[in-house]
C-alpha cells in the first residue's frame, strides 16, 4: 500500500512539473468586482457616466451596493437597464418625478412619487429578479443604525435610502422608521465587500462650497453640513476599497438634473483617467498560480 501511495504521489509531481514546463497555468477563478455607488442628488448622476466607462472597457461588475441616490441609480442598473438608457432616463427626470412639496413636521418634501418613477423604469421589482445582486443601505432613525436591504421589494427601500434628513419625510418599511443610508453608510463599501466582492471600486463625489456670499436658503445649509459629514464619515469606508473614483462636483447644485449630461461626461472622464490604474490591480490580481 505504501508503495503504491508513494507512486501515486510521484505521478501527481510529475504532472505539475509538466504543466509547469508547458507553460499550462493553474485554473484561476475569475475576480468578482463589487461597485460601491455613494450618495449626492441629483450630482450623483455622474454614476451613470461611471458606469458607461467601465461597460465600455469591459470591466465586469458582479456586486453593486447603494447608498441615497446610488441606490436609485444601483437599483436601475442592476435591474437590466442600460448606462446608456440610464443617461437617457437622466436628461429628462426633475425633482418633481421623485418627489413633491408638502407640509410636515418631520420634513419639507415626500419621496412618494419614486415609487411611480421606479415602476417605470425599473425592469423588475424585487431583489431576486435583478441580474446583479444589489445591496441597498438606509438608517434607522430610532437606533441610528445601518440598515442592508437585499431581498423582497425594491421601491420602498430605494425611497428610504433617498430620504434625506430635514428636507424628505422618512419612509416606514417594516415597521421601522427609516432615513437616509448617508448617515450610516455613507460610502457602502463594506456592505458590497460583505456580499462576496474580491475587489471593490468606490465611487464617492468630492465637492467645495463655492456660492458667493454663502448659503442662500436653508437646503443650502442642510445639503453642505451632511456634505461635511459624509466626508468626515467616508475615511473608514474608503479604507476599504480597493479603488475610490473621486470626482469633483463642486459647482453643481443638489438639484442639479438640468445639467445631467455634463454630469455623466465627468463621471466618464474620472473613470477613464482612472482605468489604467484599474486594469493594473485587476491583471495582477488575476495572474494564474504557479
Amino acid at each position: 500500500m505504501k508503495g503504491l501511495q508513494k507512486i501515486v504521489r510521484s505521478m501527481r509531481d510529475l504532472g505539475r512539473g509538466m504543466s509547469r514546463a508547458s507553460g499550462l497555468a493553474t485554473p484561476h477563478k475569475p475576480v468578482s468586482i463589487g461597485l460601491a455607488l455613494g450618495g449626492g442628488f441629483a450630482r450623483g448622476i455622474v454614476h451613470v457616466g461611471v458606469l458607461k466607462a467601465l461597460e465600455a472597457e469591459n470591466i465586469p461588475i458582479s456586486f453593486v451596493a447603494g447608498t441615497s441616490v446610488g441606490a436609485l441609480i444601483g437599483a436601475a442598473y442592476c435591474s437590466g437597464v442600460t448606462p446608456a438608457e440610464l443617461e437617457e432616463i437622466a436628461a429628462r427626470v426633475r425633482f418633481r418625478d421623485l418627489a413633491r412639496w408638502t407640509l410636515s413636521r418631520y420634513g419639507f418634501a415626500t419621496n412618494q412619487r419614486m415609487i411611480n418613477f421606479l415602476n417605470n423604469i425599473l425592469k423588475v421589482k424585487t431583489f431576486e429578479e435583478l441580474r446583479t445582486p444589489l445591496a441597498i443601505t438606509a438608517t434607522d432613525f430610532a437606533s441610528g443604525e445601518g440598515v442592508v436591504f437585499r431581498s423582497g421589494p425594491l421601491a420602498d427601500p430605494v425611497r428610504a435610502s433617498c430620504a434625506y434628513p430635514g428636507v424628505f419625510l422618512p419612509v416606514m418599511v417594516n415597521g421601522r422608521l427609516l432615513v437616509d443610508g448617508m448617515l450610516a453608510h455613507s460610502l457602502p463599501t463594506r456592505p458590497v465587500r460583505d456580499m462576496g466582492a474580491d475587489r471593490v471600486i468606490a465611487v464617492s463625489l468630492r465637492s467645495r462650497w463655492s456660492e458667493a456670499g454663502g448659503p442662500k436658503h436653508i437646503f443650502d445649509v442642510i445639503g453642505q453640513c451632511f456634505s461635511i459629514a459624509q466626508d468626515m464619515n467616508c475615511v473608514q469606508a474608503k479604507q476599504c476599497a480597493d479603488f475610490v473614483i473621486e470626482p469633483d462636483v463642486t459647482g453643481y447644485r443638489y438639484d442639479d438634473f438640468e445639467r445631467s449630461s455634463e454630469l455623466v461626461a465627468l463621471g466618464e472622464s474620472v473613470t477613464h483617467a482612472a482605468l489604467p490604474e484599474i486594469r493594473k490591480w485587476l491583471e495582477r490580481y488575476c495572474q494564474p498560480s504557479p
